[in-house]
């Protein structure tokens, strides 16, 4: 009998545990932002080779791609939770994120928005190295300041 009841006591508290995970999971940005994580984790990767052939640095490329996409839809996500229905869109939430203290330096995700839009020349070589010393030098770092404030927003 008490084998029993104990394994009811852990089978309702994983229980418990599942429910508080699935509510904080349940908040969209919070969803996107673990998707934005992996992304991040993924481009962490590619910058640990110092040199890369011509296919990785498209790989690099593409890893920025996603990280910089779930980056401002996170944040789009968050400014929604905070009530910020009309804004809409990558510049205008990069805008109202600096103006709210999400992020520090508006001027730099301002270039990281257009090295996006740039990536779609990477049949370019001298845009691919451009964009992959920005990355390298910048962007990442940009995505590091975010990952570590948005933990500190999930938390709250």
């Amino acid at each position: 009998m008490k084998i029993v009841l104990w394994n009811i006591l852990i089978f309702t508290t994983e229980i418990e545990k599942g429910m508080n995970e699935n509510a904080n999971q349940d908040i969209r940005w919070i969803q996107r932002f673990v998707s934005f994580k992996k992304a991040f984790d993924q481009l962490q990767r590619f910058l640990e080779y110092k040199e890369l052939n011509e296919m990785e640095a498209q790989g690099l490329i593409k890893a920025f791609e996603y990280t910089y996409e779930l980056s401002w839809k996170t944040l789009q996500d968050l400014l929604k939770e905070k009530g910020y229905h009309e804004i809409i869109g990558p510049k205008p939430v990069i805008e109202q994120c600096f103006a709210d203290g999400l992020i520090k330096n508006g001027k730099a995700w301002l270039i990281m928005h257009q090295s996006r839009n740039l990536t779609s020349h990477t049949y370019d070589k001298e845009t691919v190295q451009d964009i992959n010393h920005e990355i390298r030098n910048t962007f990442f770092n940009l995505f590091k300041e975010l990952r570590d404030k948005l933990e500190e927003e999930r938390q709250k």
